[in-house]
């Protein structure tokens, strides 16, 4: 490193507060500081604002009945469909020569389909689920991997007013049947199989073992061939279809896009519950497909000429709202990737952004904590000069990660934001608009326009700047989920009845998040409730205790969970990763607990520091803590198979025993 890099690298560490370049203010999409207050003089009907990105069949007249909280309807008396508002009226308009989806395969085959050819391929698919016996408001689910037929699939069902349910393609056969049954769903979408990591998966026979635990009779299923010569050589049952065949038997169709009532769902997104149970998150066709319009325009400042790509699977909420609905409806031209970051080398993000030229490129934080341990070095082969703006999702982002990211990444000229939603909110709530606010590393930022978001205690009173709380949200919004899938009582108690003021006929969201607030109003998200330590009777959250360790020179990553302790009643367990050139030692050890007492105080000082080259996650790379506190408290581990490196957990627990 050069006396100059470590200058720079020192300015960054100490720098707390960033501003985006003239440049990128000049250009972007939303850049009047004002908005934030015309937002809240003119709420709801600031709304409107969201509605006008769309073409409405009839238009509405009311944007918000609040007749009925906490069931509210957006734009309800107006008519819409969202395949057209992302397919037809970009052709119509005299884009069809547009690219609208760039795919890449794991092996680096491509494709690419114009406005013209999604046009054609959303109707012919269209055309075979209706020639199939799908009609309007039955739900099909798609249990799919990364590939174009996805969006295809779900783009079709919207045409024809069909809810889709989509399944992550790294959930189990039981997940699969779990979710057909709760959505009474008698027609599935899946493929023979995909690539990962250079091995082909069997993605048919764990869906025909789903298949085997529906308790209805499914109509038809469609399978897609992925795998062609690679394939495991599945026979099709009676009623399974080839996905060319029937594209092939429709060939030329065209299928009138459905009219759909504003409230009308547009698809069900199953998310994880507290009681075990997967909730049914419905949300509709025009609040949410305005939101999501909306907020790719105003904070990932997309326009119809960027390439973007979000590197989230479709399998999830990031995925639908900013890989599909979001950018088509903007006509923007969104990237896809069917395989992981490190194959087959570790720069193949980077190579997909240098080969596509990408604008806007928005990723997880638990991407870029592993693109800080891999070094700068592979990010630095690829020409990244095209990047405009950065984004990250799924959960907070340390402040010594966004630095790196805003450095090696963004070459200091790209705004990043952090952006805080759930499936549950349907598209960002928290986060800075690029084009006007200043960023604060660590920091979400402040609500959106429009967003009535605050830190309470547990009374519910707004509590002072610095001090944690819980997040609600005070007013409604248009992406907001509706309800939970045939089950409005669920949806009240979950989301509605914590701080609810029945008597002031008030209604409150809560997100079961913990969060603090400073001085200029933003926001930094501490992570689920339940993330909670309580060490001798203090609670400690385990977002803020990772934040102090990562901040720690040559960690890169860690996650912390409570263990039992006979004084304390529950103790500090810390599991971290360090960088590439750095040991996991007894100095680094002294270093993080010295980092947590610095940042925290000595009631958050780790009982133990357990150094391992991975932490156990999931296919779609969230950390199991679940089995890390079994591992701290000496318990039977349980259920691994979800797991991408099951292999990890009791490596890991060897060294807890050991130690």
């Amino acid at each position: 490193m050069s006396d100059g890099d470590g200058e720079l690298e020192a300015r960054l560490v100490e720098q707390e507060e960033f501003e985006p370049s003239d440049e990128f203010v000049e250009q972007a999409n939303v850049s009047d500081p004002d908005i934030y207050e015309e937002f809240e003089e003119n709420w709801p009907d600031c709304w409107e604002r969201a509605a006008d990105l769309l073409d409405w069949e009839e238009e509405y007249e009311t944007v918000l009945d609040d007749s009925n909280e906490p069931f509210y309807e957006w734009f309800s008396d107006g008519t819409i469909n969202a395949s057209y508002n992302c397919v037809d009226r970009h052709v119509e308009n005299g884009d069809k020569n547009r690219v609208a989806i760039k795919w890449e395969g794991e092996y680096g085959e491509t494709r690419t389909y114009t406005y013209q050819d999604l046009y054609r391929e959303v109707n012919e698919f269209a055309a075979a689920l209706r020639d199939m016996g799908v009609e309007e408001d039955e739900v099909v689910t798609l249990y799919m991997p990364m590939v174009p037929e996805l969006p295809i699939a779900m783009l079709a069902c919207a045409r024809i007013g069909a809810p889709h349910s989509v399944v992550f393609a790294g959930f189990s056969a039981d997940a699969l049947a779990t979710r057909m049954n709760s959505a009474d769903s008698d027609y599935l979408v899946t493929c023979d199989g995909y690539y990962r990591r250079g091995d082909a998966l069997d993605h048919l026979e764990k869906a025909n073992e789903g298949l085997e635990g529906v308790d209805h009779d499914v109509e038809a299923t469609v399978v897609v061939d992925r795998l062609g010569d690679d394939g495991f050589g599945h026979e099709l049952a009676e009623n399974q279809h080839d996905w060319d065949d029937l594209m092939d038997e429709q060939r030329g169709e065209r299928v009138e896009p459905v009219e759909r009532d504003a409230e009308d769902m547009l698809f069900l997104m199953y998310t994880s519950g507290t009681t075990g149970e997967p909730k049914g998150v419905k949300h509709t066709t025009g609040g949410y497909l305005a939101y999501t319009a909306w907020t790719s325009h105003a904070v990932l400042d997309l326009k119809p000429e960027d390439t973007y790509w979000c590197s989230a699977d479709i399998g999830w909420i990031t995925g639908h709202s900013y890989i599909v609905y979001g950018p088509l409806a903007l006509g923007t031209t969104t990237v896809m990737y069917e395989g992981t970051p490190d194959f087959p080398e570790r720069d193949r993000l980077w190579d997909i952004v240098e080969k596509y030229a990408v604008d806007v490129f928005y990723t997880a934080p638990t991407a870029i904590r592993a693109f800080m341990k891999w070094g700068s070095k592979f990010p630095e082969r690829r020409d990244l000069s095209s990047l405009r703006l950065l984004g990250t999702v799924g959960e907070p982002i340390n402040p010594r990660a966004w630095k790196w990211y805003y450095k090696h990444i963004g070459d200091e000229e790209c705004p990043v934001v952090d952006t805080w939603w759930q499936t549950e909110t349907g598209g960002m709530m928290i986060t800075t608009l690029p084009g006007v606010k200043n960023m604060k590393p660590g920091s979400a930022g402040p609500p959106l326009p429009g967003i009535d978001a605050r830190i309470v205690d547990t009374e519910g009173e707004e509590i002072e700047p610095g001090r944690a709380g819980y997040l609600t949200v005070n007013k409604p919004w248009p992406g907001m989920l509706r309800t939970l899938y045939k089950n409005d009582e669920r949806f009240i108690d979950e989301y509605w009845a914590e701080y609810s003021d029945e008597d002031a006929d008030e209604w409150v969201y809560f997100p079961e998040d913990g969060a603090k607030i400073d001085e200029d109003g933003y926001m930094t998200i501490l992570g689920r409730v339940d993330d909670v330590i309580n060490v001798s009777g203090h609670r400690l959250g385990t977002m803020e205790i990772e934040s102090a360790i990562v901040g720690v020179e040559g960690v890169a990553e860690a996650a912390v969970v409570g263990g039992n302790h006979e004084v304390k009643g529950e103790a500090v367990y810390a599991y971290v990763i360090t960088e590439d050139g750095y040991e996991g030692d007894d100095e680094m050890r002294s270093r993080i607990i010295e980092g947590v007492e610095d940042a925290i105080g000595p009631i958050a000082r780790p009982e133990q520091v357990v150094f391992t080259p991975e932490l156990p996650k999931t296919r779609s790379g969230k950390i199991m803590r679940r089995l890390l506190e079994e591992i701290a408290n000496e318990e039977e581990l349980g259920d691994t198979t979800t797991l991408r490196n099951p292999e990890i957990v009791t490596d890991i627990q060897a060294k807890v025993q050991g130690d």
